[in-house]
């Protein structure tokens, strides 16, 4: 692993660290917006999902707010049955593809609602409909670690508090991201030569990671709000910078 490649790596592992103690989430558009540019679509993959993990097991140690299993049950289960499909879908999906929809759609919605505070909250569809965003997040955590964006997505439309939030979507994330990592060794993804990214990868982001934890318990729910959906804009024209040109040099 060269020179370029391991500050590449801490670069992006910081920040996105950073990012999740903060957010609860984030860890893979944050990620992926540094290392899309230079690494290998495949081990840029299997990091952010490392990555994503290692910080949600920091977090589920040093950030434990709001739990309710009624809650959060319905995302899991339904996270659970998306993540095979998203597993085996990683080599057919084309990734600068799938990065420029999601980007494409950060882009446009997260505005909207960071601008129209007063847009009334979602409240049909009840267990059912937080089922099938669960199986839309397992989806895309088994695309690369990106199963968080659709539950935070949903719960800001549902306008929970963000300690609510954030129990739902860090739980969540974990489970998603630990069997999601179980899938890729099993399928295969993980290979020898990514095990000094692992090395790289997780002390890199320690300390960024407690900080963002440390950050998150003193800010107000409204504070949060505003910090989530920005992040996620942030992501989407940053995912659109990074695969729009390769699509279109295509």
């Amino acid at each position: 692993m060269d020179t370029s490649t391991i500050l590449t790596l801490i670069l992006g592992a910081a920040l996105a660290g950073f990012v999740q103690g903060l957010s609860g989430f984030a860890f893979s558009l944050v990620s992926l917006s540094v290392w899309a540019w230079t690494l290998d679509p495949k081990l840029a993959a299997v990091m952010a999902v490392f990555g994503g993990l290692t910080g949600q097991t920091i977090a589920a140690a040093t950030v434990r707010r709001g739990f309710d299993f009624a809650q959060l049950w319905p995302f899991l289960l339904g996270g659970l049955a998306g993540i095979p499909v998203g597993v085996l879908l990683l080599p057919l999906v084309e990734p600068n593809l799938f990065k420029a929809g999601l980007g494409t759609l950060l882009a446009l919605w997260c505005p909207i609602m960071l601008f129209a505070p007063h847009l009334p909250p979602v409240r049909f569809g009840g267990r059912l409909a937080d089922g099938a965003i669960g199986i839309g997040g397992g989806i895309m955590g088994g695309f690369g670690g990106f199963s968080g964006v659709l539950p935070t997505l949903w719960c800001s439309l549902r306008r929970m508090d963000k300690d609510a939030q954030r129990s739902i979507v860090q739980n969540f994330n974990l489970t998603m991201l630990a069997v999601t990592m179980l899938g890729y060794v099993l399928a295969g993804n993980v290979t020898r030569e990514m095990w000094p990214g692992f090395a790289i990868v997780a002390p890199a982001m320690l300390i960024p990671s407690l900080l963002g934890g440390k950050l998150y318990i003193g800010i107000s729910d409204q504070a949060f709000r505003r910090i989530v959906l920005t992040l996620l804009t942030l992501s989407g024209v940053a995912l659109l910078a990074s695969s729009l040109p390769r699509l279109l040099a295509g």
